[in-house]
Order: structure tokens, then C-alpha cells, then sequence
């Protein structure tokens, strides 16, 4: 049996998790541009399976959907005429990548138009070009999966206590996180300034919770909740357990509790869902929310 949280430091597949993240841009690039947009870029992100993530069923002209296997350590092209291509992952640099994936593509008649550099990462060398990130940890990878789909059921139990909008939980290649995100009913107002990207994520009040594996600001995983527009007196409301805490990050706040120290607790479920709950207390609080309207029979 696979232990709750299991360790999945930073430092231990740094490499890999690069390398992992800039495939992931590659093959959402592709879902940009073959599926239909939803409402806060919801058709954009992966969605977890069994073995690994999806990029869900997509395409015009030709049906498909893109796999990775992080049991096995493939790509698997799928469509719906019942066509294959599948290729490993381990030894692949991400131009190498890159290639195999477009001349699959190419093979099973499907054409894509993509952005073909990262999408705000440390550098913007071209994935053509980027021969310099083909570290791959297989037994890492698999570590990363494990702890996504352990997360991911914890977020789902989370999104099942409130009958606000909510999005699904989704992993998202932008910034290499799990999340989910309520929603109040209410507009926020943007100036002309805003990029189109923030303007459809935020154009209404959002408190947002997930986790992501760190990162140059914070270097080890943890679990994290935002409210944006962030309401004044955010950071003075409690949270629990009483290793959380409030950090500024970008101009904002967040409320983050480590995996360490969840891993620690014990009983590290219980202890995140009390995490995630008081972050989101706090900011319905600051905010304004109905809170009372939005809990569902659910809630403990």
C-alpha cells in the first residue's frame, strides 16, 4: 500500500520536474488550441487517471486525447478511430520530445498550431532548441503522480463542502499546481492594463486552494489558499493548524502549510481539510461571502 504523503522532496527531482514541466506546456499548448474554451480557462488544465495525467478528449478534424503514463513512463496518442502512438519518456531531452510528439501527431493526421516556447518559466528558449532539460527520474515521476492523485481527493473532498461555483480539481501546466477554486457571484472590475489571461481567470472573486512541489520562492512542497482580489485585513485572520501561516508572494498573500508539516500530523487528511477550511474562513470572512449560503450537508 502506497503511504499517505509520501515524501517528495525538492531538491530530489528538481531536475526532473523541469524537464516533466516544460512536456506538460507542450502537450497543454496543444489542448489550447484543440479545445473548445471554457469559462476561467477551464478547458486548458490536465485532469488526473489512473496511471497518470490527460489532456481529456480534444480535436476538430480528427478526435484524440494525449496521455502520460507515469506507471510505464509513455505518451500515449489516442483517437477516436482507434489509432496509436505511444513513445517513451525516460532519456528524452524536450526538443527530442518535442519532435517525437509532432511527428506523431503528423502521423495520425492531426495538425496543431502552437506557442512553441515556455509559458512563464526561467527561460524562453524554444522547446525545438531546449536540449538542456532531459533529466527524467522515473521512480521520481512516479512519486510526483502518487502525491498529485492523493492531493487530488483530498481537494475533491474540500470542493464537495461548498455549493458555491467551483471548478473541477485540475493540474495546471502554467504553474505545475493542483487546484480548485470557488467562486462568489460577484464581478470584479478590471482596468484596460490587465493581460487577457488574468482578466478571464479573475473576472469574478475567486478564493482558490491547492498545492504545488515548489519552486525558486518556495522551495519545498506545500499546500496553499489565495483570495483574490485580496480584502483588506486578509492576513490578520487565524488559521489553522498552528504551523500555517501567511506569506507575501507577488504584491499578495497566501496562507500555506507545508507537506512536511502535514505529513507530520497525525492524521495529515484531517489536517489539510482544517487548513483549507480556515484559509477559506478567512478570506469568505474579509471578503464579504455568504458563507452560510454556500456550505452544503456535506461539510462536518
Amino acid at each position: 500500500m502506497t503511504e499517505l504523503f509520501p515524501p517528495i522532496p525538492l531538491a530530489a527531482w528538481a531536475d526532473s520536474k523541469e524537464t516533466v514541466h516544460r512536456f506538460a506546456q507542450i502537450v497543454g499548448k496543444i489542448r489550447l488550441d484543440q479545445a473548445p474554451p471554457r469559462n476561467h480557462w477551464w478547458h486548458v488544465p490536465f485532469h488526473l487517471t489512473g496511471r497518470g495525467i490527460t489532456s481529456r478528449p480534444m480535436g476538430r478534424e480528427v478526435m484524440f486525447a494525449i496521455d502520460f503514463d507515469f506507471v510505464d513512463h509513455r505518451l500515449v496518442i489516442n483517437t477516436l478511430a482507434g489509432r496509436t502512438v505511444s513513445f517513451p519518456l525516460p532519456g528524452l531531452s524536450v526538443a527530442a520530445f518535442h519532435e517525437r510528439l509532432f511527428s506523431a501527431l503528423s502521423h495520425l493526421g492531426i495538425s496543431v498550431q502552437i506557442t512553441a516556447r515556455p509559458y512563464d518559466l526561467t527561460d524562453d528558449l524554444p522547446f525545438a532548441e531546449d536540449t538542456t532539460h532531459a533529466a527524467y527520474d522515473p521512480y521520481w515521476v512516479n512519486r510526483y503522480w502518487q502525491v498529485l492523485s492523493q492531493v487530488g481527493l483530498v481537494l475533491e473532498d474540500y470542493a464537495a463542502r461548498c455549493s458555491a461555483k467551483t471548478s473541477p480539481v485540475h493540474h495546471f501546466w502554467h504553474t505545475f499546481d493542483i487546484a480548485v477554486t470557488r467562486f462568489s457571484d460577484r464581478r470584479v472590475p478590471q482596468p484596460d492594463t490587465v493581460d487577457p489571461v488574468t482578466r478571464e481567470a479573475y473576472s469574478h472573486e475567486v478564493i482558490s486552494s491547492g498545492f504545488w512541489f515548489g519552486d525558486e520562492n518556495v522551495s519545498e512542497p506545500a499546500f496553499y489558499s489565495y483570495t483574490a482580489p485580496e480584502p483588506d485585513g486578509l492576513t490578520e485572520e487565524p488559521l489553522r493548524p498552528a504551523q500555517a501561516r501567511w506569506i507575501e508572494s507577488r504584491g499578495a498573500h497566501l496562507a500555506l502549510l507545508t507537506y512536511d508539516d502535514a505529513r507530520a500530523a497525525a492524521d495529515p487528511r484531517a489536517t489539510v481539510l482544517e487548513f483549507l477550511e480556515s484559509a477559506y474562513q478567512a478570506g469568505a470572512h474579509r471578503a464579504g461571502w455568504d458563507e452560510g449560503e454556500l456550505r452544503t450537508r456535506y461539510a462536518p
